[in-house]
């Protein structure tokens, strides 16, 4: 597989000097230790560059992707959406009686995957749950009690509990845990046979292994936390699924969504000055590679993860590490971007 993908990928980019002086930052960083583990995916129409990196032996490496999740969790809603089943204009309290009172009653489906909802990204005693290895129902729990931080639709601010109850109303209305609803109705369609929110029936040694600074037993390498299935953080996927999943929003084909679904998503819903989304989708301009179009769309993840597809130039982007986003986004994963960006 690894020397099938590799010789293709050198043909396919044997011009394109640019991917190639990003690979060699990933093995700068791999090589020196750096970086443990990393696959780059970048795809320009049929084109395609597959390589990995360090200790992941094959293109098919398996990593925590974080937050990249998210988008995943947004195209479950928006499939419940696209069947009638739920309106993003209703109210969360529909679904989640218990979610009510003041401005909680005029929280929507719409503000919760728009980030614009005026909940947390996480809730105050996140740490505590997870050092109790709590089930998500006790967060789901701790979010229906929380204070919102402003007025619905207010504002733009990143949150992860936002992502939760969306879930949580797919979980309700589908009487399907969400795991599967996501493996049957966006994973097998798109052809991802190797992405699952949590660790699906695989073992964490067949994963990467994110560099942690401590073995916490409820942190990301841990049993808990790859189990859980957090639908803000906790899918394992692929490079190569990621860019079937991106790609598939740029030229929709109706196996998941509707097509004017599908180009809602990565179409900015945020009318406020600095950070855009669409549903799940960051739509940032300038937010991905340097030469990217004001259409791009895309991810990061908290565990070392981008991803991105420019539709103006047929362009997806992937790129998966194990070094930590805090401290391999300026190092690491926004320069690669950057120069993959201007593979044209």
């Amino acid at each position: 597989m690894f020397r099938r993908d590799f010789l293709a990928a050198m043909t396919a980019f044997r011009k394109s000097d640019k991917v190639d002086e990003a690979a060699r930052l990933i093995e700068r960083a791999t090589e020196s230790g750096e970086v443990s583990a990393a696959v780059l995916c970048v795809r320009r129409g049929s084109d395609v560059f597959s390589r990995p990196f360090g200790k992941a032996k094959t293109p098919e490496t398996v990593f925590l992707i974080a937050s990249i999740t998210k988008p995943m969790t947004a195209t479950g809603v928006m499939v419940l959406a696209d069947r009638g089943l739920l309106s993003l204009s209703d109210p969360v309290r529909k679904f989640i009686p218990e979610f009510h009172g003041g401005d909680r009653d005029a929280v929507t489906i719409r503000h919760l995957l728009t980030h614009t909802s005026g909940l947390p990204d996480m809730l105050p005693e996140n740490v505590e749950l997870r050092k109790r290895f709590s089930p998500l129902s006790k967060f789901v729990g701790g979010v229906v009690r929380t204070p919102l931080l402003f007025k619905p639709g207010a504002r733009v601010q990143y949150q992860s509990m936002g992502i939760l109850l969306a879930s949580e109303i797919a979980r309700r209305v589908t009487d399907t845990a969400f795991p599967e609803f996501l493996r049957k109705e966006v994973f097998v369609p798109l052809g991802m046979s190797r992405t699952s929110l949590g660790l699906g029936s695989r073992k964490i040694p067949d994963t990467a292994i994110c560099q942690v600074a401590t073995d916490e037993k409820w942190g990301w390498n841990s049993t808990y936390w790859r189990n859980l299935g957090a639908p803000w953080g906790g899918a394992h996927s692929t490079a190569a699924d990621i860019t079937r999943f991106l790609r598939s929003f740029a030229k929709p084909d109706r196996k998941v969504l509707k097509p004017e679904t599908a180009r809602a998503m990565v179409t900015p819903q945020t009318k406020f000055s600095g950070e855009s989304y669409g549903f799940g989708w960051r739509t940032t301009r300038g937010g991905f590679g340097r030469a990217c179009s004001e259409r791009t769309y895309g991810h990061a993840g908290a565990t070392g993860t981008l991803c991105w597809m420019d539709p103006d130039a047929d362009l997806s982007f992937v790129l998966l590490t194990t070094k930590p986003l805090d401290a391999s986004e300026k190092t690491l994963l926004r320069p690669v971007s950057d120069l993959v960006s201007e593979a044209r």
